[in-house]
């Protein structure tokens, strides 16, 4: 009885070990986003360091002696062409335009005088009243008088252009910087230009920037010419950007850099950009006609460079190291060695696979 009570409780235990031993372990195969390189015409660019300045910049001086009586404008405000912008104490020169008027006035009087006396002088002559010599000194009198005219209206004109200069317009429409010199203080303009602000011309801005002479002969070399349009970008990762036109090379090359200035124009429409911003400037300077292009965030980086997860014909993955070149439109990289374009690569989800892992892959 106890030998079969034995066996009865024993059999379920040896059922239930061959029933674990008959199960199989079925392995995961993950689903894998893959897909293959483009291969297109890209063009190959380069960037360089630039700064920007403005269309035009002038400085506002003084040029006459005298009292700052006003500054008329808001320091960094815009400003509309022949706004006027300050005064120098005019009353010293509208009174010298005064006596000069009045000398000119003197001496056109004194010409006419001089004038007629030497017509009389000519009929007299006619009848032997006066002398020969006398008909000649009238005419020198005359022609000394018609000197002083001309004196006298450079004196006008010079009268009238310092009375001008005590007021400072606007040369044109921009923005203008503070004030250097205090309403009040005292100006000696006539000795030394003094520069009481700065105006900009802000419609347009230039962007200036250097390459080096080997760079530039590899540009112009056989029939290439060089580019005329490039891009303008700002901040440090290139957020803005803005298309600019060549159009201006230095006619020569800098001895002690081995560089040639280069000079891009384009239209600051909403006024934002400002002088001595610091850009990055995109030359393009070749193109390539079949270059194979991944995506730069499908590319993993190591102590030995760039690298791809690469997908066979059997779906296992192969870590592959690849040699690449320029990032086009900021997503696209050229990959110059290691893949071949008829070759998927895993494209997201680097962290998941592993060299010789089999996976599902997901075309893109």
């Amino acid at each position: 009885m106890k030998k079969i009570l034995y066996i009865l409780l024993v059999l379920p235990l040896l059922v239930g070990c061959k029933e674990k031993k008959t199960k199989k372990t079925v392995a995961y195969t993950p689903e894998i986003t893959v897909t293959k390189p483009v291969v297109e015409e890209v063009t190959l660019t380069k960037d360089y360091p630039g700064y920007l300045t403005t269309e035009q910049t002038v400085n506002l001086v003084a040029r006459v002696n005298g009292t700052l009586e006003s500054a008329s404008y808001t320091p960094g405000a815009r400003v509309k062409k022949g706004q006027l912008l300050f005064v120098i104490e005019p009353t010293i020169y509208k009174n010298q335009v005064s006596q000069a008027e009045a000398s000119l006035r003197t001496s056109q009087a004194q010409l006419e005088y001089s004038r007629n006396n030497y017509a009389r002088m000519q009929e007299a002559l006619k009848s032997d009243a006066v002398s020969q010599i006398q008909v000649i000194e009238a005419l020198a009198s005359a022609r000394e008088d018609s000197a002083s005219i001309n004196n006298s209206i450079a004196a006008l004109n010079t009268a009238r252009t310092n009375l001008e200069y005590c007021y400072i317009r606007a040369p044109f429409d921009g923005v203008v910087s503070k004030n250097t010199v205090d309403v009040g203080s005292y100006i000696s303009g006539a000795t030394e230009a003094t520069t009481l602000a700065t105006i900009y011309r802000d419609d347009k801005m230039y962007a200036y920037f250097n390459i080096a002479d080997n760079q530039w002969l590899s540009m112009v070399s056989g029939d290439k010419q060089m580019p005329s349009e490039i891009m303008v970008k700002l901040g440090t990762n290139g957020t803005q950007s803005y298309p600019a036109k060549i159009d201006y090379l230095s006619p020569d090359i800098d001895l002690s850099t081995g560089e040639l200035t280069l000079r891009a124009s384009f239209d600051n429409n909403d006024k934002l950009l400002k002088s001595g911003l610091y850009v990055s400037i995109t030359l393009p300077y070749a193109k390539e006609n079949n270059a194979m292009l991944v995506k730069n965030e499908s590319m993993g980086s190591d102590q030995l460079g760039k690298y791809l997860y690469v997908v066979n014909d059997s779906n296992i993955v192969e870590y592959r190291h690849i040699e690449v070149g320029q990032i086009i439109n900021d997503t696209m990289r050229i990959v110059t060695k290691g893949l071949s374009p008829s070759e998927r690569y895993v494209t997201v989800g680097l962290l998941k696979v592993r060299d010789g892992m089999k996976i599902k892959p997901i075309n893109e």
